[in-house]
């Protein structure tokens, strides 16, 4: 059974993709990750508030001349970023990481930018392409609450970071969007026409709740379900044959099925972290044992073989295709239900 794929120009020896989450952000998670099966790793995210830190620190060093006295280094004011905040670990030693994590396993791990502003951070992309990312996935998570932002204004941010970090690496470049567009297709264009190397849908905003006893906003990190792939697979099927750039698919998987429908959807590679948190990394064998056991099923040989199946024709109106999709769904719903 041929699983091996291409992803990003990136040989990988099957489709399943571990997605930045936790588990990457030590070497032995990443060791564990790449002796499970997967493909290919994505180290969790820098942030670029991070990068800002350190540079602030550096500069503040720098103006005190602290270098010149070693005594003085104690009189430098400590970090006073709680634990868990984005400062906590530094550009410095996820680089180191990044560094020991590619020279350590034998796929591919990629670095992972996140930010929402087109500032100088974005030039540490170079950094991680130097410590040894086989590519970049450029994670911008921004959710623009001033409603006076108007949605080309976001929409041209990312096309702006895509850029700069486009011109400081020679590595492949992946976005991964977000689905909240007025025109996601659009939009993935323009991002396809400004050079992404790969479109990573979608995002999810971790939206936070309210605690109605301690009357409180209780930041939440939940585990996605396959109920929300519905959205990521809808989209991927439209874009298989509309873009240059590789398609990922990420939220939603948890079982073998959940791969097998990105696949015929027609994504290039397949991305997971919930299901590796919620059932340990060696459940990627778990994943790639069931892929395999469909594929001899259906009389497939490789994953070439049934990519994008089921993806929109390219000669179709997107719209009436998806709206008629929506009509005979709504119909059977009314049939099924029968009468109230």
């Amino acid at each position: 059974m041929d699983l091996s794929t291409v992803y990003l120009g990136l040989a990988l020896r099957n489709p399943l993709v571990a997605s930045a989450s936790p588990l990457s952000n030590t070497l032995d998670g990443v060791r564990r990750l790449a002796d499970a099966g997967v493909g290919a790793v994505v180290l969790y995210s820098l942030f670029e508030e991070q990068v800002r830190a350190e540079a602030e620190r550096d500069a503040r060093l720098a103006e005190a001349g602290t270098e010149s006295f070693a005594e003085s280094l104690s009189y430098f004011p400590a970090s006073a970023a709680p634990a868990g905040s984005v400062e906590e670990v530094s550009p410095r030693a996820y680089l180191s990481l990044l560094e020991r994590a590619a020279a350590a396993v034998e796929i591919p791990v990629i670095g992972s930018l996140n930010g929402v502003t087109p500032g100088g951070w974005t030039g540490y992309a170079r950094s991680m392409q130097d410590a040894g990312a086989a590519a970049i996935e450029l994670n911008i998570y921004y959710l623009p609450g001033d409603p006076r932002i108007t949605g080309r204004e976001v929409e041209q941010r990312h096309i702006d970071i895509l850029g700069r970090v486009k011109s400081a690496v020679t590595v492949p470049v992946a976005v991964k969007l977000s689905p909240f567009f007025s025109s996601t297709g659009e939009m993935a264009l323009r991002l396809d026409e400004a050079g992404a190397d790969g479109l990573v849908l979608f995002n999810r905003f971790l939206q936070p709740d309210i605690d109605p006893e301690t009357m409180a906003v209780a930041p939440a990190v939940d585990l996605s379900s396959p109920r929300e792939a519905r959205l990521a697979r809808t989209w991927i099927s439209i874009l298989r044959r509309r873009v240059r750039a590789a398609l990922a698919a990420t939220t939603g998987v948890d079982g073998p099925p959940d791969v097998v429908k990105y696949l015929l959807a027609g994504a290039d590679v397949v991305m997971t972290a919930s299901a590796l948190i919620r059932h340990g990394p060696e459940h990627a064998a778990v994943l790639l044992d069931g892929v395999s056991e469909w594929m001899v099923r259906k009389g497939f040989t490789a994953v070439d073989e049934l990519r994008g199946i089921l993806a929109v024709p390219a000669d179709t109106d997107q719209a009436e295709y998806e709206r008629a999709g929506y009509v005979r769904a709504l119909r059977a719903a009314n049939r099924s239900r029968g009468p109230w």
